[in-house]
């Protein structure tokens, strides 16, 4: 049975954690098993943990991995259904989640924990478990790669010591 800490901490960061979950994997349901597993791992460990979401984030993060390596891949379309009333906000949330999908996984896990969970570099490194360079390469990697397929165009601007990206006409990554 968990302790009151343990049922405290699911209650207070359960949606936090379910959104990390979702945005890794793309599906509400496997978001609920992946975060369910997750937890479930977590809590015979839980007084050992000294940073228990990042814990339960990094316990996320090695499941997912292991269901990569399976066979069986899910196929993500980008296909909607009819809707009534055209909702242009959820049209770009529909078209990241699409081109965001066609990033190689740990890449895509680098920029869910950088940009929508707001870690920094050192924490994101710490999560996954591989050194700060590989979350830089794949930060600015997968920006690039979602800037490319959301069809904005990069500019290479070499003119200094240092060739600066340029997206759209303006200096520097958005």
């Amino acid at each position: 049975m968990p302790d009151d800490e343990f049922r405290a901490f699911v209650e207070q960061r359960y949606t936090a954690l379910l959104r990390t979950a979702y945005l890794l994997c793309g599906s509400p349901d496997r978001a609920e098993d992946l975060l369910q597993a997750a937890l479930l791992a977590a809590m015979p460990r839980w007084r050992r943990m000294d940073h228990p979401e990042a814990y339960v984030r990094r316990i996320m993060v090695n499941q997912l991995a292991n269901s990569w390596r399976r066979p069986i891949r899910e196929i993500l379309t980008a296909v909607l259904p009819d809707r009534p009333v055209r909702d242009t906000a959820i049209e770009e949330r529909d078209a990241m989640w699409v081109a965001l999908s066609r990033l190689p996984a740990r890449m895509r896990a680098v920029l869910v924990l950088r940009y929508w969970e707001d870690l920094s570099e050192e924490e994101t490194a710490r999560v996954l478990e591989v050194s700060l360079g590989t979350v830089k390469s794949h930060s600015s990697r997968g920006l690039a790669r979602l800037r490319d397929l959301l069809g904005e165009p990069l500019v290479l601007d070499a003119g200094g010591p240092r060739d600066k990206l340029r997206i759209n006409g303006t200096g520097g990554a958005r």
